[in-house]
């Protein structure tokens, strides 16, 4: 039975019934493999989003994906900059276990190691269409290229920014379509949702993983005229031009929701939305109250970041889930999802039977964060870092989590067991393959 078969016959109800009586494991033996939108947004702030506090900037259709899905309050990334996050992400295992820790910087070596297995491999193997649009900067060598890492078609680019109203003006990393560099026109946003929305068209009749990764909201700040008329209200030259950017972004959001719903995917469609990391507050206004600190730290401003899912029938609508999960999860859940066997290694977890009720507790006993000297570990609602200058510092997130009160002279027992841990989890670690400068050890 294909997946608009099942659907047409039992309906997205009979799904969670399935659900609710025959229990998570088998209700996957009977349903349709899910095709997978995971899309990735850069340097946008926890609160840069309307069902998260953003008053000026109006994102409907991200808000669209929390309101059907369920929000996750305690999301966070594996980093607090961009390429060891998206490594996390398309391994579902800390980067540092494989020496992914920083940004390569201007290195052309520095990329995702060949050794580890990405998402799209895992989904490419089991049948799945897999494709990728956007941001990479995970390697700049062929070899490194997305279509050398499980992806089937690539339009990008492969380094870290990427101005937006000139595509074409960067010899060093041009836009890409595939292996080769092409020309384009089009605010860059734009073309991005453009080739999202064409390439769930040409796959809608088989099972497909498209990666939609949006160098929107990351520097420069580059907005066109169209976009940044609809914000006469804000003054600030600079939060215009961001707000524009953000609004481009939620209208390629809506047209990849309109092209699901238009294929009669969106029933059969699980949907993640995830920042890269926190928003760069002083260079683009973005916003992560009320959270403490920005992109780069470990504060809860540098790792914790809007984190949604959708799968209609699969996972309560409109819940607001506050346990912490991590975009470690991704890969697990995914993969769970599509039937796909979970491979031993992974750090995440499948999140699925936690929204279903079908599993209680926490997801994640402990997470952990390391960036150099910076360091973190999150356990329950207590948290301990250290940036790269000063001590340790603790805090109780569950009363505090805006990190004003530090703990660690109050609490001596609470510091010394998370710092174990802490301890615990480095030594299963190895050292960066490369060091940017200014976050050497």
């Amino acid at each position: 039975m294909t997946r608009r078969e099942f659907l047409a016959r039992f309906g997205a109800g009979a799904a969670w019934l399935a659900l609710s009586r025959l229990g998570w494991a088998q209700a996957l033996e009977t349903s349709p493999r899910p095709n997978v939108v995971l899309i990735f947004s850069d340097d946008q702030g926890y609160a840069d989003i309307g069902c998260q506090g953003c008053t000026d900037i109006s994102t409907p259709n991200l808000d669209a994906i929390c309101a059907g899905g369920t929000r996750f309050s305690s999301g966070y990334v594996t980093a607090p900059v961009c390429s060891p996050s998206r490594a996390g992400l398309m391994t579902g295992r800390y980067q540092q276990r494989y020496g992914h820790e920083h940004n390569p910087g201007n290195s052309r070596e520095a990329g995702l190691p060949l050794t580890e297995t990405t998402l799209a491999d895992h989904l490419k193997a089991a049948g799945y269409a897999t494709g990728m649009v956007g941001k990479w900067h995970l390697g700049m060598l062929e070899k490194q290229n997305p279509i050398n890492r499980g992806f089937d078609e690539f339009f990008g680019f492969l380094h870290g920014a990427h101005s937006y109203i000139v595509p074409n003006d960067s010899r060093r990393d041009p836009i890409r379509r595939g292996l080769k560099p092409v020309q384009e026109s089009a605010y860059l946003t734009d073309a991005f949702g453009r080739e999202a929305c064409d390439f769930i068209q040409r796959h809608a009749a088989e099972p497909f993983f498209f990666y939609l990764a949006f160098n929107a909201v990351h520097a420069p700040l580059e907005a066109t005229r169209g976009y940044m008329s609809r914000f006469p209200h804000i003054e600030d030259p600079r939060r215009r031009t961001f707000a524009a950017m953000m609004a481009a972004m939620d209208d390629a959001v809506g047209n990849v929701l309109t092209t699901l719903r238009s294929q009669g995917l969106e029933q059969d469609t699980l949907v993640f939305f995830i920042s890269d990391n926190g928003g760069p507050t002083p260079q683009t206004t973005s916003r992560n109250d009320p959270l403490r600190g920005y992109k780069g730290q470990v504060y809860e401003g540098g790792i914790r970041v809007p984190f949604a899912l959708r799968w209609p029938g699969h996972i309560p609508a409109g819940m607001v889930y506050d346990r912490p999960v991590s975009s470690l999860d991704v890969v697990p859940t995914v993969l769970a999802a599509a039937g796909v066997r979970i491979p031993r290694g992974l750090d995440g977890v499948n999140l699925t039977p936690f929204l279903s009720g079908a599993m209680s507790g926490d997801p994640h006993e402990q997470l952990f964060w390391r960036m150099g000297r910076k360091t973190a570990v999150r356990r329950g609602k207590w948290k301990l870092l250290r940036e790269a200058r000063g001590d340790y510092e603790l805090y109780d997130l569950g009363n505090d989590i805006a990190e004003t009160n530090n703990l660690a002279q109050i609490e001596p027992e609470r510091l010394a067991e998370l710092q174990g841990a802490l301890a615990a989890w480095d030594a299963e670690m190895i050292d960066p393959l490369w060091i940017r400068e200014s976050f050497s050890r």
